[in-house]
């Protein structure tokens, strides 16, 4: 079997493209079929694909599968320009808030001709899992795993300073004074108790649905004020002065990459994340970590997170393979080869007989994700409505004025900038 890789040089950032020739894997021209495969991680994960695509290639003679991956921030500037262009990859990593404004635009594939004449296995799923990938009725995206929101927390950070750890219920008022402790008790220079997640659209997502707003209700729109906004950057601003979190000039460092994270640097206990990439957190840290919810909004507060899709993988629509494609989709979550070596590193997998099978496998780390998502509880909420076109752009938008208002923008002027921008997004379509 053959396999083509792309040979561009890793280098190190986000805007990065790694070469999975680099993680060892032979390099070849396919002499009838190539699929072009895209997807955003860390490097953990890229060694996990990478031997998952070596497993598919070696069982389908005849078809190559060339790789690049990218950190979060790149990827999409990298995915937008080649479907600009044409030249979109035959398979895509696709999250939540971009699947329907691609769908939407023609850019992917309906599967739902693969699912049925078997050619893309889903039977495995739950009907809401399949759900979670439709837009207008049809399919776009195979979830390929479950996950929610979390705040990763350096558990040796916590316990050498004699801090107890952030525990499931805390207010964000209590986090807050419990962060600062920890920044006082360490008293390493650069070292605070929280990365600054005041600019993270998620972080965000889940405190306003604690208050009963939303980033976007049904109707695509802001679901959220002015007022709101400002009480969110007032939050952090008042962690920054009070030394809870990172100044301005540190989270500035955060590319949105597990390799750049406040606590993969050393600048922070408490990172902001989703329960998959614990993973892929670990792999950067020698001390333990541990997963703990986010914080809520007193006794009031409604449940702010939810489980969703951890991410998809979408086919083009203009791909010269779709069915070599969906093979490959299909193989990546149902062959128990290819689903032992990916572990949970994206997400507790959706299909039954997988997540059966791996149990007597997982490690610690892979049931500790198991056990974070079914601990939730009533602290998870509804699957929230679609985001519209331009939520990516917004959530750029949100991290950059947060970064202002870490400069010394006033909270207020943050949250006008914000809304005007995020209306004009919208508005735009």
């Amino acid at each position: 079997m053959t396999t083509r890789i792309d040979r561009r040089g890793v280098l190190a950032g986000a805007a990065a493209f790694g070469s999975l020739g680099a993680l060892g894997i032979p390099a070849a021209w396919a002499q009838d079929a190539r699929i072009r495969l895209l997807w955003w991680g860390s490097q953990n994960r890229n060694e996990r694909t990478a031997a998952v695509i070596d497993l598919f290639t070696g069982a389908n003679p005849g078809v190559a599968v060339e790789g690049e991956s990218a950190g979060w921030d790149a990827y999409w500037a990298r995915l937008a320009t080649q479907t600009a262009g044409g030249n979109a990859p035959d398979v895509m990593q696709m999250d939540y808030r971009y699947i329907f404004e691609y769908a939407r635009r023609g850019v992917l594939l309906a599967l739902d001709d693969a699912m049925a004449d078997g050619a893309l296995d889903l039977s495995g799923f739950s009907q809401e899992a399949i759900a979670g990938g439709q837009v207008d009725g049809k399919t776009y995206g195979v979830s390929l795993g479950a996950n929610s929101s979390t705040m990763i927390v350096s558990q040796a950070a916590f316990e050498e300073a004699g801090v107890a750890l952030p525990e499931k219920g805390i207010t964000w008022d209590d986090f807050a004074a419990r962060a600062a402790e920890l920044t006082e008790k360490a008293g390493k220079r650069g070292f605070y108790g929280s990365a600054d997640a005041g600019g993270l659209e998620p972080t965000f997502e889940g405190w306003l649905r604690q208050r009963g707003k939303a980033l976007y209700d049904a109707e695509s729109k802001l679901g959220f004020d002015a007022e709101d906004a400002t009480a969110w950057f007032a939050m952090w601003q008042a962690m920054r002065e009070s030394g809870a979190c990172v100044p301005a000039d540190l989270q500035a460092l955060d590319q949105l990459n597990i390799e750049t994270s406040m606590v993969s640097l050393g600048h922070a206990g408490v990172s902001f994340a989703h329960s998959n990439q614990i993973v892929g957190y670990q792999g950067m840290s020698q001390t333990p970590l541990v997963m703990v919810p986010y914080p809520i909004g007193g006794p009031d507060s409604k449940p702010g997170q939810y489980l969703k899709p951890s991410m998809f993988f979408s086919l083009s629509a203009n791909s010269g393979v779709p069915a070599e494609a969906a093979g490959f989709v299909s193989f990546f979550v149902n062959d128990p080869a290819a689903t032992e070596v990916l572990g949970v590193e994206r997400g507790v997998p959706e299909s039954a007989p997988v997540r059966e099978a791996l149990k007597a496998s997982l490690d610690a780390l892979g049931q500790a994700q198991i056990d974070y998502i079914e601990s939730l509880g009533d602290l998870a909420g509804p699957l929230p409505p679609p985001p519209p076109a331009g939520a990516g752009e917004i959530q750029f938008a949100l991290k950059r004025i947060n970064e202002e208002v870490g400069f010394g923008t006033p909270p207020e002027a943050g949250a006008e900038a914000l809304i005007s921008e995020a209306t004009a997004i919208l508005e735009r379509g």
